[in-house]
Formats: structure tokens, sequence, C-alpha cells
């Protein structure tokens, strides 16, 4: 009796831990669309006929150009990597993922130093062809949308690659054997095979690169395009209008439901199936001469443009004045970084597993459709999280302030929205999705008997959490950690809107000392993010092994 009563408030404790982390992550969403809802001073009007087209229009602009390139680039190189071998292609199936190490505003930072008029691509030109001005030859202008979109497309192709050669490792390579029996060639075989049984899986991928295009400022910022994450910037920082901003926020957070949905209903589509028993890996085919080497160089190209060139700038930058290594903000806001990043991807791993393992135990089928909307604090970019976050935390703190000054006659400021708790709650609701994909994945692979039994033994829930889930899905749960934490050293946008005064961290003292064009002050930053990213890098690779 006392077993079975000790359990059931186990079991009580386990669901109210799982609601409380549900609201929490959907808390800052509801929030972006209550304030729009009652704005104090409506400008919706005047946004629609002014701005707000061409905010919309640039930012579908980013997001068709960085889908179709990033798209054609990662499926090409995935269908090459996987179908062929050629020179250095072991080295480049790898190489092709270290463009998610680096953050997209360091890229487009590098980008402009390396290709802008005093950089040394043109002064090299110049002094080649005996050019003395700009209007003596034609080059491309570098900060405009063209140039957003080719500094996005680098930095996001490798979503499409890992996502469609996952999907090609999938399949049975008896189908492209009989293609080539067949007589078909190899363009045949890539447009009338391997790309149907790909094509969801690159339109997820896909989707997932508008949502990080949408989501972006360090690169439209830098490169002086106007979206709407841009927007929301300039409404609320130079107009004080929180109203204006949470309207243009929930434009935003529309497309993202829209491209969510579409990711959601790409999967409903794939439809490939096939005997375990009958299936045979796919055999790689030898390349020679002219187009052994076309693949090498096909495959080099996004890795030179998303990895070598802004890493390659960034190191050369650090070593020619290596005083900015020993500044004393970097190692503060090094400081900041790992204490901010390390709290909420312990945080968020935690509370991720409680609320799985909580929805699991409840076996509720009202419990488990809070798990999908959870999700949503990863589509929703950070610029739009900032809001959602700041406005009731800072009502908390107030109300918070005045009653401790009611109560005790001192004031203790503001608690959250004063230090770094409102940054760490905001990598919480940004990446608790991935903590939570983790989690469900690794626990849905436990066996319903081995719970079942430590129950039957008298075990509590949360010791069957202890000694059953914890050391089965503990590997899933660490890698869960680093790319958490790899993220959150790399968000930009939500911790520049939130962080204290005179608080730094890698992020946002790169794009400080970018933003005033000082490349050699942004460059020790830079790699030290780089570095983090590279970490993470190394865990997705050794799990698509």
């Amino acid at each position: 009796m006392l077993s079975s009563l000790i359990s059931s408030i186990a079991s009580r404790w386990i669901l109210i831990i799982a609601l409380a982390v549900a609201f929490l992550v959907l808390l800052p969403i509801v929030s972006v669309f209550f304030i729009a809802s009652f704005p104090s001073e409506p400008i919706w009007g005047h946004l629609l006929s002014t701005v707000l087209p061409r905010y919309l229009q640039n930012t579908l602009i980013l997001m068709a150009g960085v889908a179709i390139f990033s798209a054609a680039i990662g499926t090409t190189a995935a269908w090459l990597v996987t179908m062929y071998r050629f020179p250095f292609r072991k080295l480049l199936e790898w190489a092709l993922f270290l463009p998610l190490a680096i953050p997209a505003y360091v890229g487009a930072y590098a980008l402009v130093d390396f290709l802008e008029y005093a950089g040394p691509v043109q002064t090299a030109l110049r002094t080649l062809f005996g050019w003395k001005l700009a209007n003596e030859y034609f080059f491309p202008e570098i900060r405009s949308t063209g140039g957003a979109v080719f500094a996005l497309t680098f930095a996001l192709y490798p979503y499409v690659f890992l996502i469609s050669r996952a999907a090609l490792n999938e399949q049975s390579g008896a189908m492209f054997e009989v293609s080539r029996a067949l007589g078909k060639g190899p363009l045949t075989r890539f447009f009338k095979v391997g790309l149907p049984l790909i094509r969801p899986a690159a339109f997820a991928a896909s989707a997932i690169v508008m949502m990080e295009t949408v989501s972006d400022f360090g690169v439209v910022d830098y490169f002086a395009v106007q979206t709407l994450t841009t927007g929301i910037f300039s409404i609320w920082l130079d107009s004080y209008n929180v109203g204006g901003a949470a309207q243009i926020a929930v434009l935003v957070l529309c497309i993202m439901f829209v491209l969510v949905a579409l990711e959601k209903f790409s999967r409903r589509k794939i439809k490939v199936f096939g005997s375990a028993k009958s299936t045979i890996p796919i055999s790689p085919i030898e390349l020679k001469g002219a187009a052994a080497w076309t693949a090498s160089a096909f495959c080099f190209i996004p890795f030179a443009f998303g990895f070598c060139l802004p890493g390659g700038v960034m190191l050369w930058h650090a070593i020619r004045k290596p005083e900015h290594w020993i500044e004393p903000g970097l190692a503060k806001a090094l400081g900041h970084t790992l204490f901010t990043g390390s709290i909420a991807a312990a945080l968020t791993v935690f509370a991720a597993t409680i609320m799985v393992y909580g929805v699991r135990l409840a076996n509720d089928i009202r419990l488990s459709a809070v798990m999908p909307a959870t999700m949503l604090g990863y589509a929703v970019p950070g610029v739009v999280l900032a809001i959602g976050v700041m406005i009731p935390l800072a009502a908390f703190d107030h109300l918070v302030a005045d009653s401790f000054l009611a109560v005790f006659g001192v004031d203790p400021g503001l608690l959250i929205t004063g230090s770094s708790l409102v940054i760490i709650f905001a990598y919480f609701v940004r990446f608790f999705a991935i903590a939570q994909n983790s989690a469900d994945a690794a626990m849905g692979r436990i066996g319903p008997s081995l719970p079942a039994a430590a129950r039957t033994l008298g075990r509590s829930p949360a010791r069957t959490l202890r000694a059953v889930y914890i050391p089965m899905v503990k590997g899933s749960i660490l890698t869960a950690l680093s790319l958490v934490f790899v993220d959150c050293v790399k968000e930009l946008p939500a911790t520049l809107l939130l962080r204290p005064f005179n608080f730094d961290t890698l992020a946002t003292r790169v794009y400080e000392r970018a933003s005033l064009e000082n490349i050699g002050e942004a460059a020790p930053p830079a790699i030290l993010v780089t570095l983090v990213g590279c970490f993470g890098v190394a865990l997705l690779v050794r799990i698509n092994r």
C-alpha cells in the first residue's frame, strides 16, 4: 500500500513538472500573440503602407534563393559522395559538414573582407590589369541581397547534404544496379531514380534552411538587406514600439508555422518500403579522368566557401594582430558564453528528459498533444523569441521588486531581466526541441518490458527513471547536451536583445567588432565560436557514420 502511494505521488509530481516545462516553453510564443493583439500604439496600417511590403519581399527572395541553391548543392554533393568514388572522397565526405561549425554571420564578415574594394581579390585585379578606380571595371556588389544569398547558402547547405545523404544511405543499392543494367546514364539515374527517392527528405531539409534564413539577423544586417527580422529590431529599438515589433513578429511566426507544416507534410509522403533481408548496400562506382576530378572540384567548392574562406580570413587577422587575444574583454566574453551555454544546456536537457518521461508515464493522449507544441520554440527566430521572453519576465520582475519593496522596504532590482537568467531562459525555449527530440527518440527504443519489470519490483517512477532509462539513453543525452551547448554559443539575435548591460558573449563581441569594420578584433572570438562549432560537427559526423 505504501509503495503504491509513493508511486502515485511520484507519478503526479513528474506530470506536474512535465506540464510546467510545456508552459514555460509556450509562454513566449503566446506572449508575442498577446502583445501584437493589444499594442499600446497601433501602427500596423502605417507599416503595411510603408516598410512592411519591402521587408516581406526581401525575406521571401532570400528564402527562395537560399533554399534553391542549398538544395542544388546539398543533394548533388550527397549523391556524388554516396554513389561514386573519386579523389579525396573520404576527406570531402566529412569536410562538407564543416560549414555548420561557422555561424553564418562570421562567414558574411569574412566574405566582405575578402571581396570588398579594399580586399585582396579586387586589389589583385587592379594591380594585374592596371585599373585605378572602381568605375574602370565591373565587380558584383557584395553587400546586397545576392551577397546575402551567397553567404547564407554556403552556411546552410550542410543541412540538405546531411539529410539527403542519410536518405540515400537508407535505400537499397538494387534499384540503382537495375537502372545501370537497363543502360541508364548518370544523369538519368540521378533525376529518375535518386532524386524521387530523396525528394521528401530534401524538401524537409530545405524547409529547415528557409527557417534558418528567416531567423538570421547577423548576415542581413551586415549586408544592409531589410528583412522582417531587421524590421523587428528597428521598430523595437529605434522606434520603441514593442506592439509594432510584435505584430511583425506574428507575421514571421506565421511563415515559420507554414514551413513547419510543409516539413511535416513532406515526411508523410515518404512511403519507400523494403525488406531488411533483401536490402543491398550501395556500391559506389569508380570515376576516372576528368569526371573524377570534376566531382572532387564540385564537392570542394562549397567546403572552400563555407569553411576555408571564413576560417582562413579570421585566422589571418588573428595571427596578424595577436594582441587582440589578450584583451580582458575577450576572456570575460568567453566566461559569459561558457556559463550561460552550460547552464542553459544542462537545464534544457534535464527538463526535456523529465517531460518526455512524464508523457510516457502518463500514457495520456491529451498530454501527448503538448509535446509537438513545445517543438515550436526551435522554429521561432531569436529576435521574435526575445519579445516573447522580455515582456512577461519584465512584468514578473517588477511585480516581485514592488512586492519586496512594500514588505521589506528594500528594492532588489530586476532579478531575471537584469541578469543572465533571461538569456538562459531564452536559450531554454529556443533549443528545447533539440533536447526533446533526442530524449524522445532514445526512450522510444526502450522496450516496455524493462520499465514494467521495474515497477513490478516496487520501483517508483523516479527510481525507474534513474535505474532503467538514464543508463540506456545516456549517450543520446550527452549528444543533446553538446548540440544544445553549441547552438547556445552561436545564438546572436536573442543574446543581443536580452543581455544585461555590459554583458558580452563571444557572439555579441564578434557582431559588435565586425559592425564597426574591426575584423581584427572580431577574429579571436569568431575563431573560439568556430572551435566550439567544430566540436558539435564532430559529433554529427560520428553519429552519421
